[in-house]
């Protein structure tokens, strides 16, 4: 397991956040990161559709919203400063579900945010937008996407969403491309993809903070031995990660081997692009 230190030091925020609101609190990354970034504003607002546990405590506030009901997010997002979007479906799923939750859903949070005159949005993208890369090959942010699926044809959506909400209304975006994040690595795939939760948090915390982004994407990935993205156009928001998946190797190594022709041991998306097709 990784060991908790104090991470390097985050970009000072020009002021202090009042009110940060957290899409898809009741999810699992939501979950971690609404007890992480407590204290990341005077207020937490909570958002889910689904029921959430524990209860509000203090300095947060729990708001239920369907991400699909435009009036419903409209009025979440009213009096917050920034917005922290990880809610939506989270797995590949029928097109129809990812539409309404992450597609209909992403284009109100954004339209909301350009209403009520939100500056900053941290947008939980993933590493499916390029799944279909090969994991022979080196990624920046300006490769082209081949999304796996669905799931990843929303969140390149949601980027070129933020590209223009940027471009036209000043909205900034870090759009994080979400590796593997879980407790610890679960295949040889996920040594190359995992990102700790406290990486994650620091990501997060300067995604939210950091002056001059514009619309950045950044890979979210620890600092792991055999990696295939490249962070350095993300260099602006000073993020170095503090932890790797190579203590978890010899266990991992230990799991058999996949056959060559596994997309898990050939695409960067692995399985996600075998899923579906849904309802034949």
């Amino acid at each position: 397991m990784t060991t908790e230190t104090t991470p390097n030091p985050s970009p000072r925020t020009p002021q202090r956040l009042s009110r940060l609101l957290l899409t898809g609190a009741a999810g699992g990354l939501g979950t971690v990161l609404r007890e992480r970034l407590r204290g990341a504003a005077d207020t937490l607002r909570l958002s889910d559709i689904a029921p959430m546990a524990p209860a509000a405590g203090p300095h947060e506030e729990v708001v239920p919203c369907d991400l699909a009901d435009k009036a419903a997010v409209d009025a979440l997002v009213r009096g917050v400063d920034a917005i922290v979007h990880f809610g939506g479906v989270s797995v590949e799923r029928p097109f129809e579900e990812i539409l309404e939750a992450n597609i209909r859903g992403t284009f109100h949070v954004y339209e909301a945010a350009r209403r009520h005159g939100v500056r900053r949005v941290v947008f939980a993208s993933s590493n499916h937008v390029i799944g279909f890369h090969r994991q022979t090959e080196r990624l920046d942010a300006d490769a082209p996407r081949r999304p796996d699926g669905y799931y990843g044809l929303s969140k390149s959506y949601g980027e070129d969403l933020a590209t223009f909400y940027c471009d036209r209304y000043g909205i900034e975006t870090v759009s994080i491309r979400i590796g593997s994040s879980f407790p610890e690595p679960r295949d040889r795939r996920m040594m190359s993809t995992w990102l700790s939760y406290r990486d994650l948090d620091d990501l997060v915390r300067r995604a939210l903070v950091t002056p001059g982004v514009g619309h950045t994407v950044v890979y979210g990935m620890s600092d792991n031995r055999d990696v295939w993205w490249d962070n350095r156009k993300a260099s602006v928001l000073g993020f170095a990660p503090q932890d790797s998946s190579e203590i978890f190797r010899d266990r991992i190594e230990a799991q058999p081997p996949r056959a060559p022709d596994d997309p898990g041991a050939v695409y960067q998306g692995g399985a996600f692009t075998q899923a579906g097709p849904f309802g034949d």
